[in-house]
């Protein structure tokens, strides 16, 4: 069969080609401008797509046209394929259609900690021989890609609550037929897509009751919004979290150490266990809880489970060290809300304690750059020492009232002790940080899109520094 994928670059779209071409279908596509990872994930691949947009890639017509979320009714493939009445299927429902069929998928929901936890999930099953077939939205650090066929019975899925397609603008997930769901969080984000928390509560609501009454549902009771939600699901619910009265709670707080968490943890039928846990951060204790208690359901020994997480290489852009140059650490990092942004900062400070911590911020979605997130932002910015703030991604979009204001969150975090700059470039960001980081400060890039590639840039620059003082 000859697929046709439009915007075949995309962090879900680029894995499903690669994926299709394996399975010896004849795949084509196109996009803009492509940059690593995805282009040397396709390249390797054996798929050279079109750059850009045109009919003309429709003819000789494909059996099939995969069109993927971020492209619109008015993009030109789009416009062709409407008015050849060509068949069509979102990048969700290929997935299902060509890869979930005869699998039981295990889907990864929530506003938070969804790549890690389903990076996480992909690396355990892994690990403990289960052979699974998986697609996360991020980069797996240790295993050969972001996605696999596997021939296991489980599909491990990142499941965004965005949109499949401008012909369906319905969730993601609800088309990966879950036989077990990990619900995480509940938070009100995309706002372009839910005006209101009622509208994200019933997206998620609606993934709960696809659950078969024979599945799970194993979700963080830490998490409130989660906890209400629970009544929607007909399967057996499991929790997990912080506090006692989840069905997997910790024994005791997390240790942090230098080279990530030593957790104890009580399993209903194994007791007490004590494991380690190479990343940091109170977030990361419940992905990692998460995948314990969906891992310990499809029958995996606590021994082999405890092995694979000390072994876990983690997540690209999730905490990521870039590298370190003049003494200055410099990390990567996806957050991309409020929330994500304080639970970065906070397993930062248990990683480098007594170190200087700047963030730095890109306000990269639609949603980030809203005004309502602003006291939110301000809350999340104290737990960093300085703070850097780049201009909202997404302005033009914004009417002056959406808009959030820069400069006054800059004001009211500086007057409250964690000096703040709004910046009006990525070369103001890098001035400052040239001028005024020092050896021992440690420096987190932190936004959904590539910033610029400024940790990249920034390492660069510190290493010069170091290279002239030799």
């Amino acid at each position: 069969m000859h697929i046709h994928l439009i915007a075949i670059g995309g962090t879900g779209m680029a894995p499903l080609a690669c994926l299709l071409q394996a399975e010896g279908h004849r795949v084509t596509g196109s996009d803009g401008p492509l940059y690593p990872p995805m282009s040397t994930l396709l390249a390797a691949a054996g798929i050279v797509p079109f750059e850009g947009y045109a009919a003309a890639h429709l003819d000789p017509a494909p059996d099939l046209v995969v069109v993927g979320n971020a492209v619109p009714r008015t993009n030109p493939e789009a416009v062709a394929l409407e008015a050849l009445g060509l068949p069509r299927l979102s990048m969700p429902e290929a997935l299902a259609r060509f890869f979930l069929a005869d699998r039981q998928p295990l889907v990864v929901a929530g506003t938070h900690g969804k790549t890690t936890t389903t990076a996480l999930a992909a690396w355990v099953w892994t690990d403990c021989g289960q052979a699974p077939g998986y697609l996360v939205g991020g980069l797996p650090l240790g295993l050969p890609a972001s996605f696999a066929r596997g021939s296991g019975p489980r599909f491990l899925i990142e499941g965004d609550e965005y949109n499949a397609a401008y012909f369906d603008r319905g969730p993601k997930f609800l088309h990966y037929r879950p036989e077990t769901v990990i619900f995480t969080s509940l938070e009100l984000d995309h706002t372009d897509l839910y005006p209101d928390l009622a509208s994200l509560r019933a997206a998620f609501a609606a993934l709960l009751a696809l659950v078969p009454a024979s599945g799970r549902v194993v979700a963080c009771a830490d998490d409130p919004e989660v906890r209400a939600l629970l009544p929607a699901a007909a399967a057996r619910v499991v929790t997990y979290g912080l506090a006692p009265g989840a069905d997997y709670p910790l024994a005791a707080p997390p240790e942090p150490g230098p080279e990530g968490l030593r957790l104890r943890l009580v399993d209903p039928e194994a007791g007490e266990v004590e494991l380690r846990l190479p990343l940091w951060g109170e977030h990361n204790v419940r992905n990692a809880l998460g995948v314990w208690a969906a891992a310990r359901g499809d029958g995996i020994s606590p021994a082999a489970l405890a092995a694979a997480f000390a072994r876990f290489p983690g997540v690209r852009r999730r905490q990521e060290l870039v590298g370190e140059a003049a003494g200055i650490a410099v990390l990567d990092d996806f957050a991309h809300h409020p929330t994500a942004v304080g639970t970065t900062l906070a397993g930062l400070r248990t990683r480098f304690p007594g170190r200087r911590l700047w963030a730095l911020y890109e306000p990269r979605s639609l949603s980030a750059g809203r005004a309502f997130q602003h006291a939110a932002y301000r809350e999340a910015f104290r737990q960093a020492d300085r703070i850097l703030l780049a201009p909202v991604f997404h302005r033009q979009r914004l009417t002056a009232e959406e808009l959030l204001d820069l400069p006054a969150l800059a004001a009211e975090l500086s007057a409250a002790g964690h000096p703040c700059r709004a910046c009006d470039s990525l070369e103001e960001i890098e001035a400052t940080i040239a001028r005024e980081a020092q050896a021992g400060d440690v420096i987190v890039a932190m936004s959904s899109g590539s910033f610029g590639q400024l940790p990249l840039r920034l390492l660069a620059g510190l290493r010069e520094r170091e290279e002239a003082r030799l």
